[in-house]
Formats: C-alpha cells, structure tokens, sequence
C-alpha cells in the first residue's frame, strides 16, 4: 500500500525542492554552455573551411554516438588518471552537459540559420557588412525565431537527463530523492514526488517557450 503520511512532513519537501533548484541551476548552467557550443559547431558545418567541417563532424560523431552517462563518467574519473586534473562533480557535471546537449543545439541553429534565403546574407555584404556582421544583425535574429520551439524541447530534454549527474554524486532532485529513500524506505512514494516535480518543471518550461514562441512570430508567421 501506497503511504504518503510522511509527506505531511515540511522537512521532506523542503529536501525534494532544494534538489529541485540545483537541477533547475544545473540545466540552466549546462543549456547555456550548449547554445555557445552549438554556435560555434553550426558555423563550423556551413564554414567553407574543410579542416573547420572535419572538426564539427568529428565533435557530433563523439558526442551524438555515445551516452550522457558514459561521458559523466568518463569525464569525471578520467581527468584525474589521465591528466591529474582534480574535478569537483558539479563542475564536470555541468560541462558534460553542456558539450552533450551542445551537439544537438547545434543542429537546431544550423538548421535555422540555412533555412534563411541566402539573398539575405549576399544583400547585407553589397551594403558593406562583413560576413559576422551580417549573421549578428540579420541572420541570427530571423534563426532565432525559428529555432525557439525546438530549443525548448532540448531544454527540456536536458532537465530529464540532469537526474544522470547522481551517479557521479551531484546533489539535485534525484539524488536527493534517493537520500530521503535512505531514511524513510518510502521507494515508490519518494519517486512518485520527484516524477511530479520534474513533470511540474518541465511543463513550466514548455509553456514559456510557447509564449516566447508566439511572442517572436512576425505577421507574416501567424498569417
């Protein structure tokens, strides 16, 4: 039988909603490594520069081809053997995260920065632009729009896999989940909680992407 009498306790949500401010924290830190990462990797697949292209397909092959796990770990008791780096669990946590994530971002920016009419960047060039000065000022604001909803489902994407930074002891929801387990043995009743913290979340998120979305949608988009 299910009992959620232990609950009725402040302690316990108190535990469950520091957890869920660190996984908020944490996946905010990591996307915004991500975007940065996805930047430079979109620019370096529509770079005309072979050895640039060489090193984005590379970097996705890696991070697209192996788990979010294996690189926590990999990442977190390697430096250490390899190259005597001492790594603190969030730090490599969040940088995990963020070059994981990065791989994906940057196929949404890609995406969006080609589906813009090529007139445009050859128009802003005749008028004097360089070529970062055209992406800044009129590309970029147009990809924007068009990479937001995607952008989001990876945001939110990237909140669920944050519960992955407990294996390497990263406090968050889902390893404070398990610590309050430790105390009270109320498995099922304890997950059920963080499921419906995380779904809580992670709607939140989807509905200020919506608004952002439509928010950004020129006259044209909601014809």
């Amino acid at each position: 039988m299910l009992n959620f009498g232990t609950f009725v306790s402040g302690s316990i949500w108190m535990m469950l909603l520091d957890g869920l401010k660190f996984t908020v924290l944490y996946t905010v830190s990591g996307f915004i490594i991500a975007l940065g990462v996805g930047f430079v990797i979109a620019q370096c697949q529509i770079s005309a520069n072979a050895v640039l292209n060489k090193l984005a397909w590379l970097y996705l092959l890696w991070f697209r081809s192996t788990p979010l796990l294996i690189q926590l770990v990999l990442m977190f008791y390697g430096l250490p053997i390899l190259f005597g780096i001492e790594t603190k669990a969030w730090v490599v946590g969040v940088i995990s995260m963020g070059l994981y994530s990065g791989s994906y971002v940057s196929q949404v920016i890609r995406g969006a920065i080609v589906s813009i009419d090529k007139g445009q960047m050859e128009a802003g060039r005749s008028l004097g632009y360089t070529r970062l000065q055209v992406m800044i000022k009129i590309i970029l604001p147009q990809a924007v729009r068009r990479a937001l909803a995607p952008l989001t489902n990876e945001f939110i994407s990237l909140t669920k896999n944050s519960s992955l930074l407990s294996v390497i002891t990263v406090v968050e929801l889902f390893r404070q989940a398990d610590v309050i387990i430790s105390t009270n043995y109320r498995t099922l009743e304890v997950y059920l909680m963080a499921a419906l913290l995380y779904f809580v979340l992670n709607n939140a998120i989807g509905v200020l992407g919506n608004m952002m979305e439509k928010a950004t949608k020129t006259g044209e988009e909601l014809a």
